[in-house]
């Protein structure tokens, strides 16, 4: 029998070493022997993922895009990784989900951009450097180069060409001319705040690094708050924008959707910048403060700030407070009093004086360290506050038949509120003293580290000209290399004399570099753009070439960014599309957020010591501890080196296979859940892989026999002909469905198992015989190849290599590069079945398809509903309290008693 190779993975010019590669693998592989093996042992498994794996690389490395190319595109993306060392289970969930997904778009004739590159900036990279004496380059690429190596093991095919490392300055040039467009329309700017500061270590820590005590994980010594001037972000200039868009994503979860709108708070209001009268000019004179009715802003009559609030932690502004005052102040936290600060505050518009208060008296959101009284409003806890302190103030509404109008309101006078409004905080945009509509809980982004291993921030301190930015033919400022790195004191960039001494780009008098470096959140808030022209070296991106790739059409992350990562993302393509760089606002058009992968953890419930799996014994009832025999907590929790409930995928691989792997990850779990992870439950995937290569082991069987007759009547093979037409295109459409809207890939492997067992049924005749049959085997193993990329590769050589077909496919090339399979139009009745959604405890599981003529009968369908694959994953036997059911769209929810 000739042996077929594929039409674009052929190996060409084989040199000596894949020539004895090949021999090694002639031992039971068809592909190189043209003998099919039926038994589908250890060694043809091995066999097979060995020499596929190159197969596939090789198709990696063909898979180019071209705005030129006519074809549509799918842009299919996951959260790019920190390389920490070694790929855990989490990340092979992830990209066994978005390579399957790539594949199949790829398969459907679109150009996949499935970019992979590195988060390679943060301060873990600079601990473990400084841990081990490395540079933390050194240290990043290392890790980089493995977990590369790891990805093309497992046979994820990611567009390699594109891939990139935010701590290269050929990524971060273009942070930095980010940054600098920011500044420039007003949206970087400096302020103090707090940090953690390590008394000991003498360094800022961050958030993660303190311990639930308050501790330092490094030195162990109560972590200080200490005052820091550090670059923000004015994200709550776009609170509006972020809230608005949300309403522009129906394919987003609605739990991260909710998240995030609750995260951004109530936008009905805006701040305006009061500018405080005080004496010492050490003092940040600018308070923003939020109202809730911008339209009354001539009526604002004092300012509240919260005993929490900053200026009141400030030494400089304490000292310009009247001893009174400051004995007031100690008292508030053992009473309930107001306390006239003595200090005025100019009102932005009128340029009036008003008074400036503390209270702990008033309650405070969380997050809001300041409001603006106006008693005129509807509110009765400013008028309250003001008669209790003698407060004056002006009324500026006039209420009348005709309608309610502003007066004393300067230029307003005589506006209609939501008129006012509009016209008001337009007035207070243009003179930059706030306007912008946001909540009073949302804050701006901090994004200083006073750390190494980052992107430095490209501005520059004269003593003449104040802050300048770098300018921009001047990018990037390159992180300069450290000899040494300590740990120890504020940015080690302090130390970098040659660097950090510059001249003024404005003055040219002597200057200083930012030794501040941007929180990792900035380089990976636009890093999705940056995959659509990695190569640019004169732009971030061609705008061409965005328009075309963006939206990316599906993300896939941890739902554990559900808020940060993915509302940073948002608000710089916001800004991005508002400067005209990107044609969309929203950069992600649908995003799919997977669980955890969980493992089973043993504590021991006296310490609360976490034990190797080696050091529990499991032979009694319950497990406990060897040789002592103490009593353990076992939990299903996130894999954690120090939880010792890691799995190595690595290990799990070389053991079962890499087609195994990812077949299990994708099946029985939805991907937004969490799974636990329990590979003794393989067995089911690893039989249905054997029940695949059986299938096909006996189509090539019965086609290369001589043709014995048919046994069949035509009139019995005709019905199996119609019997299997609809058997493939069911399973068509069901498989499709999974790929392209639910993404419930665990139902579409369900159903791929349950057309191969249908498939196993039919006689011999209808194998040998059967236009039906061959087309229903051929869709099978196209439809499983996505997610096993490798085993199907060969079932298809063995498929193609037989004498005759009696359908046409391109049987000179590989799987891969089949197309998707379609139902067969003759044959569809439209009207004979329906989709019911499914769902439990009102979220969205899937469809099933039942007969249209029965949404009248409840009772049936809720059976077959019950009965199906989808039912039986999704509910099984757990108790059912009630069932919604709504025929017109047409739904089923089942409400559990159990939610869990």
């Amino acid at each position: 029998m000739a042996l077929r190779y594929s039409c674009l993975l052929r190996p060409l010019n084989l040199n000596s070493c894949h020539q004895n590669l090949w021999k090694k693998l002639a031992r039971c592989l068809y592909s190189k022997t043209g003998k099919w093996v039926t038994d589908f042992s250890v060694d043809t498994r091995h066999d097979v993922e060995s020499y596929w794996k190159e197969q596939l690389e090789l198709y990696t490395a063909n898979q180019t895009i071209n705005q030129e190319d006519k074809r549509p595109k799918f842009y299919v993306l996951n959260m790019f990784p920190y390389p920490s060392g070694k790929l855990h289970m989490g990340h092979v969930r992830v990209y066994t989900i978005s390579d399957t997904i790539a594949h199949y778009h790829r398969m459907n004739g679109k150009q996949v951009l499935h970019p992979m590159g590195w988060d390679s900036f943060g301060l873990p990279a600079e601990n473990a450097a400084i841990e081990r004496k490395l540079k933390p380059d050194d240290w990043t690429y290392s890790n980089i180069a493995y977990m590369k190596q790891q990805l093309k093991d497992l046979s994820m095919c990611f567009n390699w060409d594109r891939e990139v490392f935010t701590c290269s300055s050929d990524y971060y040039h273009w942070t930095q001319d980010l940054f600098v467009k920011l500044y420039k329309a007003g949206l970087a700017y400096q302020k103090e705040s707090f940090v953690n500061w390590d008394p000991v270590d003498h360094t800022v820590l961050a958030k993660e690094q303190v311990d639930e005590n308050g501790c330092s994980w490094r030195s162990g010594a109560v972590v200080e708050q200490k005052l820091l001037k550090q670059w923000f972000l004015k994200m709550t200039h776009y609170s509006k924008s972020l809230l608005d868009g949300l309403a522009e994503l129906p394919h987003w979860p609605h739990g991260v959707k909710s998240m995030q709108a609750n995260w951004i708070g109530d936008c009905s209001g805006c701040a305006f910048h009061f500018t405080l009268q005080v004496a010492s000019s050490d003092i940040d004179l600018e308070l923003p403060v939020h109202t809730s009715y911008p339209e009354l802003i001539y009526g604002a009559s004092h300012i509240i700030l919260a005993p929490t609030h900053l200026l009141l932690k400030k030494k400089e502004f304490l000292q310009c407070l009247s001893s009174e005052v400051q004995q007031q102040l100690k008292e508030m936290d053992s009473q309930q009093i107001d306390v006239n600060l003595g200090v005025k505050a100019v009102h932005p518009l009128s340029q009036k004086l008003i008074p400036v208060f503390t209270s702990s008296r008033i309650p405070f959101q969380e997050n809001v360290e300041s409001r603006l009284g106006i008693p005129c409003s509807s509110c009765e806890e400013d008028q309250e506050f003001a008669a209790r302190n003698g407060i004056s103030y002006e009324v500026v509404l006039n209420r009348e038949s005709q309608g309610t109008r502003l007066i004393k309101s300067d230029q307003f006078t005589g506006l209609g509120l939501d008129e006012a409004k509009d016209a008001i905080m337009q007035h207070a945009r243009d003179l930059n003293v706030g306007g912008h509509m946001t909540s009073p809980r949302q804050f701006d982004w901090l994004i200083s580290r006073q750390r190494y291993w980052g992107t430095p921030i490209p501005m520059i301190n004269c003593p003449q000209c104040k802050t300048v930015p770098v300018p921009e033919e001047d990018l990037p400022v390159v992180l300069p290399k450290l000899d040494t790195l300590t740990g120890k004191g504020m940015s080690p960039l302090v130390d970098a004399t040659d660097w950090i001494n510059v001249e003024c780009p404005q003055c040219g008098g002597s200057a200083r570099r930012e030794t501040d470096t941007m929180d990792t959140f900035v380089d990976s808030s636009w890093y999705f753009l940056r995959y659509t022209d990695p190569r640019n070296t004169e732009a971030a991106f061609g705008r061409s070439v965005a328009n075309w790739l963006m939206p990316v059409d599906l993300y896939i992350g941890g739902k554990e960014h559900a808020i940060m990562h993915l509302l940073y993302a948002r608000f710089i393509n916001h800004f991005l599309h508002d400067q005209g760089l990107v044609a969309h606002k929203e950069p992600f058009t649908h995003l799919l957020t997977q669980g955890l992968v969980m493992g089973q953890s043993y504590r021991v419930a006296s310490t609360g010591q976490y034990l190797r799996p080696d050091e529990v014994d499991a032979n009694g009832e319950e497990p406990v501890q060897q040789g002592t025999g103490e009593k353990l907590i076992v939990k299903w929790e996130k894999m954690s080196k120090s939880k010792h409930n890691g799995v190595d995928p690595e290990e799990t691989v070389k053991q079962y296979g890499i087609d195994t792997v990812r077949l299990f990850i994708l099946s029985g779990i939805p991907p937004e859940h969490d799974m636990p992870w329990n590979i003794e439950t393989v067995s089911g995937i690893i039989r249905w892989k054997n029940r695949l290569w059986s299938l096909v082991s006996r189509f090539i069987e019965l086609r290369n026999k001589k043709d014995e007759g048919k046994k069949l009547t035509d009139m019995k093979m005709a019905d199996y002909e119609t019997e299997l037409k609809k058997l493939r295109n069911t399973a068509i459409q069901d498989v499709t469905e999974q790929f392209t809207s639910d993404y419930m890939l665990s139902v579409a492997i369900t159903r791929l198992m349950t057309l191969t067992n249908a498939l196993r049924n039919y006689p011999d005749d209808v194998v040998r015989n059967s236009p039906a049959y061959e087309k229903a085997l051929c869709a099978l193993c196209i439809m499983t190849a996505p997610a096993a990329p490798l085993i199907t590769s060969e079932l298809w050589r063995g498929i193609a290599g037989v004498p005759y077909h009696i359908s046409k496919h391109q049987w000179d090339c590989d799987v891969l590069l089949q197309s998707w399979p379609t139902e067969e139009a003759e044959i569809t009745d439209q009207a004979a079945d329906i989709n019911i959604l499914i769902k439990v405890n009102n979220e969205t599981k899937g469809r099933v398809r039942v007969p249209a003529h029965l949404l009248h009968d409840e009772r049936e369908v809720q059976r077959l509903l019950l009965d199906s694959d989808l039912g039986q994953e999704v509910i099984g036997q757990r108790s059912i309290k009630r069932v919604v059911f709504v025929s017109k769209v047409p739904l089923v929810n089942f409400i559990l008693d159990d939610p869990s």
